[in-house]
């Protein structure tokens, strides 16, 4: 069966962030995500998993500077040695959080004809990052992120993601993939679920268009669960979707899947 994870990075913003963990252990989640750790100590992070019975299932490296509107440091020319730096610091959260997926951000593409020189930094970081992880059991994944959000982002298509992890032939590099990123630059998510599952080393949810709940839009999730489930995926489903409103108010659709499937 799915298994569902919290991304509290967006989900329970009507609490504070070291209180989301309770919030979504009451409401019978096993697992969370988030983009980032590094405002808390790994052992506060780690102790709050703790008291609330819950797994960390993925955080991103540091992705630069995120105020100044840098979105992930991996295809930057000139600060390879940053992404190095910042990718041991994730595989120390890693380590005491207990996670085995780290999403490392490519980062922005200023233009098109400099894809050439990007890509090149980004395999040789990732080849870089994927040989320092699997000392310690730990998967890199990659995650293609839609235009329309972030505008530049280097990583768009899932067969883009698919060929960068083949040309690097690290069996411990694989592709995020995020259905409402999918769904908004290619669709045909089933397809591609069918075609890439190999290569799959994490899932997320929400609705399209508007990234609401995942019942909400035009996405038929129970379908696409069944379908992930028959695949024989057995890692974490990230809920990275922006609630409609109250979080535990607008989470129908997970005590729906429950009840349908046996969990409730």
């Amino acid at each position: 069966m799915p298994r569902f994870a919290a991304n509290l990075s967006m989900l329970y913003t009507e609490h504070d962030f070291l209180e989301r963990f309770a919030a979504a252990a009451a409401d019978g989640f096993k697992a969370v995500e988030f983009l980032f750790p590094y405002d808390y100590s790994a052992q506060t992070l780690k102790q709050l998993l703790l008291e609330n019975g819950l797994e960390q299932a993925l955080f991103n490296a540091p992705p630069g500077d995120w105020a100044a509107g840098e979105r992930g440091i991996a295809s930057l020319p000139g600060r390879e040695q940053e992404f190095r730096d910042g990718f041991r610091r994730a595989l120390e959260y890693a380590a005491v959080l207990g996670n085995d997926r780290i999403h490392v951000m490519a980062g922005l593409l200023p233009d098109e004809s400099m894809r050439a020189r990007h890509q090149a930094v980004y395999v040789d970081n990732l080849r870089c990052a994927a040989a320092q992880a699997a000392k310690v059991g730990v998967t890199v994944v990659l995650e293609p992120i839609n235009t329309r959000d972030m505008p530049g982002f280097f990583l768009n298509y899932q067969a883009q993601a698919q060929g960068i992890c083949a040309e690097i032939g690290a069996d411990n590099i694989k592709v995020q993939f995020d259905c409402y990123h999918c769904q908004i630059m290619e669709g045909e998510l089933s397809v591609k679920l069918r075609r890439d599952m190999a290569g799959i080393g994490h899932i997320q949810i929400a609705g399209v268009p508007d990234r609401h709940e995942p019942d909400l839009g035009e996405l038929n999730y129970p379908q696409l669960f069944e379908l992930i489930d028959q695949l024989g995926y057995k890692g974490w489903i990230g809920c990275e979707y922006r609630p409609k409103g109250n979080t535990s108010a607008g989470l129908g659709w997970l005590r729906a899947w429950r009840e349908r499937s046996g969990q409730a």
